[in-house]
């Protein structure tokens, strides 16, 4: 069987892909790669998500990429003009020759004696399977499952007359025009669907178990925008990413020191937009504190303007089972529905889907130690692109890129086919990989990687102590074993 090899693979063509590929091109030009994506276009969840409203849930100029100004008026961008400017980079960068599309990777296999990965990958289709091979294995497929969103088991399902479709499932020809819509959930999908098919509906009800927190700003950053009129566009790109960085992580701090305050101010919040006809108790006073799960963004208030417009309504209460016609509540209320939209969550996903074998022992990534957040203990040659849950996705995948650029250059001036994580002796179990309440994390944990008493071990989520760290640090550690293929 013919076996292709490179010295880099990268698994993905999203932004964490194609951010791959410009930092290897940039940082590592003598290297050869390949950028294997699963799907037929670039994007990710930009191009599998196609439901009404679809948006950005954090501002472009820190999810944009460090070395590419995002130039749109909007600070909060639709799916489309995402795409666009992930099409951009593609071809000013020429990596749509670097691209494989529709080749899937199944199976990867470390040998060390040959100091390479051994890729199974299905093309064409899934009609025919290639093999690759490589020095070091970039995943940057991102971390849910493409195939199937998170749906919990509702009793009567099968009885509803209407159609049910999941946000991850959604398709143009799905008709919510007249109809009276029932959206299940409360999150930052729920609440990019519900202003936005409220406008052609004839009534959307979002029912949720429990409230969520929201924070209203307007989708166009004014001093951003400013700074754009009196500086080089790479400038004022560079000054608003990092007032965005600093004032994200000066919020964040804020929820961690004065919850209750925090908790008041975006109540408060909700409050002024609505007044008090809502009942902000019931559906906008959640139980947890803010960032214990991450904050729904709401741009332009155009929730709130959809609920004070009539155009929506917000139910709190736990679903019962469904029916002919619609949902009926535990509290005995029934709501109408021609179309039921489960906007639940998302299964994630470790890896990729990929099963993995470490020279024939087969790997179960819940037994290993997240390593700075994107390697794994006694997994060779490896990264994995996981960002941030307290910003923007993107400073986390950049920084990712950044340092594996800056190993593989490492290990050729030392003269070092691979490297493996190794867990110290003074190392012990610490905290789970992500520590966050929210959902579709809880339901995973036990299929995530762990983290560490310190660092390396540590998932800080701190992107200024993380880019100090990948900037200025140190390659060389005791945790970090470097070895030649022979040894």
């Amino acid at each position: 069987m013919n076996q292709e090899h490179f010295d880099v693979i990268v698994v993905g063509a999203g932004i964490s892909g194609i951010g791959a590929g410009y930092n290897l091109q940039k940082q590592c030009p003598n290297k050869s790669f390949v950028i294997l994506e699963g799907r037929e276009n670039i994007g990710g969840t930009w191009d599998l998500f196609r439901y009404p409203g679809i948006r950005s849930d954090s501002d472009m100029h820190t999810m944009g990429f460090r070395f590419k100004p995002w130039r749109d008026e909007k600070m909060i961008a639709d799916g489309p003009s995402i795409i666009n400017y992930l099409k951009e980079t593609v071809s000013e960068n020429n990596l749509d020759k670097k691209i494989r599309f529709q080749h899937q990777v199944l199976n990867s296999s470390w040998s060390s004696s040959e100091g390479k990965w051994i890729l199974e990958v299905s093309s064409q289709n899934k009609n025919l399977v290639k093999t690759f091979s490589c020095n070091f294995l970039m995943l940057c497929g991102g971390y849910y499952n493409y195939e199937e969103g998170y749906t919990p088991y509702f009793k009567g399902r099968e009885e509803f007359k209407g159609k049910i479709v999941h946000p991850q499932k959604w398709t143009e020809d799905i008709d919510y025009k007249n109809k009276k819509v029932i959206v299940i959930g409360s999150g930052a999908t729920a609440v990019t669907i519900v202003p936005a098919i409220s406008k052609d509906a004839e009534k959307v009800t979002m029912v949720q178990r429990s409230p969520t927190y929201y924070l209203s700003a307007p989708d166009k950053d004014r001093v951003g925008n400013f700074l754009q009129k009196i500086f080089p566009i790479k400038t004022a790109y560079f000054l608003t990413r990092w007032k965005n960085i600093l004032f994200g992580r000066y919020f964040y701090n804020r929820c961690l020191k004065d919850p209750e305050g925090v908790k008041k101010f975006l109540i408060d919040g909700v409050r002024s937009h609505l007044g008090d006809n809502f009942d902000i108790e019931t559906h906008f006073t959640p139980k947890y504190n803010p960032w214990d799960q991450r904050l729904c963004f709401v741009p332009n208030a155009d929730m709130f303007e959809a609920l004070k417009a009539g155009k929506a309504s917000i139910v709190t209460d736990h679903i019962d089972k469904f029916t002919e016609n619609g949902i009926k509540l535990i509290s005995g209320e029934e709501l109408e529905a021609d179309l039921i939209i489960t906007a639940t969550g998302l299964n994630l996903e470790f890896l990729n889907g990929i099963h993995f074998q470490v020279n024939n022992s087969s790997i179960n990534i819940s037994d290993k130690m997240a390593y700075k957040g994107m390697m794994f203990s006694d997994m060779p040659n490896l990264s994995a692109t996981f960002g941030y849950t307290t910003a923007s996705w993107t400073l986390g995948a950049d920084l990712t890129t950044e340092y594996v650029c800056k190993l593989i250059n490492y290990m050729d001036k030392k003269g070092y086919d691979y490297c493996i994580p190794k867990i110290g002796e003074d190392v012990i179990e610490g905290e789970d990989y992500l520590n966050l309440s929210s959902g579709y994390i809880r339901r995973a944990l036990k299929k995530m990687p762990k983290q560490g008493s310190r660092s390396p071990w540590k998932n800080t989520q701190n992107y200024l102590h993380d880019i100090t760290e990948v900037r200025w640090g140190s390659i060389k550690n005791k945790d970090l074993t470097f070895k030649t293929a022979n040894q």
